[in-house]
């Protein structure tokens, strides 16, 4: 890894850190599938139709955001690949 001008190098207990997370990152990676995405959209389902007593009934009341919902977060690149894999799916 090339070393910024001013910067220190990396502890060996940092380097190893950031590894093991970065291969955490990768197994989690793995395991969004097609199938995994239809099961937990299935468990969101199954959760939503059981609280639907405790909603909240929102006509009745006023909502709103700093800017009055006039800008939208931009998605992150890992939302949108999943947002993506989602559309995949369902079409």
């Amino acid at each position: 890894m090339s070393q910024h001008k001013g910067l220190a190098e990396e502890s060996h207990k940092t380097k190893k850190t950031r590894e093991k997370l970065r291969k955490h990152l990768a197994e989690m990676d793995e395991n969004i599938t097609p199938q995994a995405l239809k099961r937990k959209s299935s468990e969101i389902h199954r959760w939503i139709t059981r609280h639907a007593s405790e909603r909240i009934v929102l006509r009745s009341k006023s909502i709103s955001l700093f800017d009055e919902n006039q800008n939208t977060a931009d998605l992150s690149q890992k939302v949108a690949l999943v947002v993506e894999q989602l559309r995949k799916m369902t079409s």
